[in-house]
């Protein structure tokens, strides 16, 4: 027997090749990038199918995400209709579509509930509009503590109110400021954007007038001056017919309670009206036309 030292030795070399010229990775790179490309066509086609509600609603979220939880409804497009949003025709504004841009006839046909709704989203819009008018405009700024803008019962409120170094009028008088007509112009063109009607009213302090209560008094002066900006809202851009009601309040309601002379109290007050208060003061005004109506038939038919 041969010894085991004389016994060859055998080296095995095994070569390891890859899967083609880079492996296997390119398969993962691709497999990535259809899904990519799956996903991005995917989101176009949801766009694509989108109404332009839709896309308001979405686009509203993200700036006012609370706007659904103080509102109500399913979204910030939200409708009546059953089916909510899309429709047969994806081009058409069927199902979800953005309240402002309901026709008016169809407006009227909405639950009492959903048109006070949509008045109050209409008002603190316009609220955010005026407020950001006044921040962008030089002129305005300088009268930011003079302009008082908050939501009451009736609507918008817009109240300019005298200080005692910039009063909006001469004194005791309707000749307006020159400062006052920039305010009230300025104003009567962002109004015009909405469908509300206007209220206004002209206010004093509790300073007697000099005439005394027999002659011109503060009712007199606080009407003229409530007349004087209507006509400066109108020629600011503000439809005419958009206005319901000028009175002069005098100094019944003054708006420091504690002190009835402070200047504070002189104003003027805008009230942008919802439809509630709108209706309120258009039955109002039918029931004195049929009362002054009967009042003179039965002077017509009254025995001589």
């Amino acid at each position: 027997m041969a010894d085991d030292t004389q016994r060859p030795i055998v080296i095995k070399r095994v070569r390891k090749t890859g899967g083609g010229a880079h492996g296997g990775a390119w398969k993962i790179a691709y497999a990535d990038f259809v899904t990519a490309m799956m996903a991005f066509f995917l989101l176009m086609w949801l766009l694509g199918s989108a109404t332009k509600a839709q896309l308001q609603g979405i686009s509203e979220y993200f700036k006012t995400p609370l706007k659904v939880a103080m509102l109500g409804g399913t979204g910030s497009g939200d409708a009546t209709s059953i089916i909510k949003g899309g429709g047969e025709d994806l081009t058409r504004k069927s199902g979800q579509v953005n309240q402002t841009d309901i026709p008016s006839d169809a407006k009227s046909r909405l639950p009492r509930e959903e048109q006070e709704k949509l008045d109050v989203a209409r008002l603190q819009d316009l609220k955010n509009k005026l407020d950001k008018a006044i921040e962008n405009n030089r002129k305005l700024q300088q009268f930011r503590k003079q302009l008082k803008i908050d939501i009451t019962q009736e609507g918008l409120r817009i109240q300019i109110v005298d200080d005692q170094s910039r009063p909006m009028f001469d004194s005791g008088s309707a000749v307006m400021k020159p400062y006052t007509r920039d305010i009230l112009r300025e104003i009567g063109r962002t109004l015009n954007e909405v469908p509300n009607r206007i209220s206004l009213s002209g206010h004093t302090d509790g300073v007697p007038y000099s005439g005394g209560e027999a002659g011109y008094s503060n009712w007199e002066l606080s009407a003229d001056r409530a007349n004087a900006s209507r006509r400066e809202l109108v020629a600011g851009g503000l439809e005419d017919g958009k206005v319901l009601r000028v009175v002069g309040l005098g100094s019944a309601i003054p708006f420091d309670k504690h002190d009835p002379n402070a200047p504070v109290n002189r104003r003027i007050s805008i009230i942008v009206m919802n439809k509630k208060a709108a209706e309120a003061v258009t039955q109002e005004s039918r029931q004195l036309d049929a009362t002054s109506a009967a009042d003179v038939a039965r002077q017509l038919h009254a025995p001589r």
